[in-house]
């Protein structure tokens, strides 16, 4: 059995999240899909999730990135916690 990660979020977080899901309904559906791989595996150890971690974010601003689908949740984890900085939509002209 993997031991279990506590996950908590910031107010930012919790703010970007009130508003995405004023307009995008799904974002609830992902957000607890993120919430069961942080607490298991927020390291990526088992290789089967989308999670990179970021070169040059120092801690506090997100230094791993979990991408499920269009969506993006940045975080932070420290020891057994995982703080949740950042979530957002991945909309088709990002990268343009």
């Amino acid at each position: 059995m993997t031991p279990s990660f506590a996950v908590r979020t910031t107010s930012r977080f919790d703010r970007l999240l009130t508003s995405l899901a004023r307009r995008h309904r799904e974002v609830t559906e992902r957000y607890a899909e993120a919430l069961d791989i942080l607490h298991t595996d927020p390291y990526n150890r088992s290789r089967r999730h989308h999670i990179k971690k970021l070169e040059g974010n120092p801690q506090g601003e997100g230094q791993y990135r979990l991408s499920l689908g269009r969506w993006r949740f940045r975080y932070d984890i420290h020891g057994r916690e995982v703080v949740l900085h950042y979530c957002g939509l991945r909309r088709e002209d990002t990268y343009r």
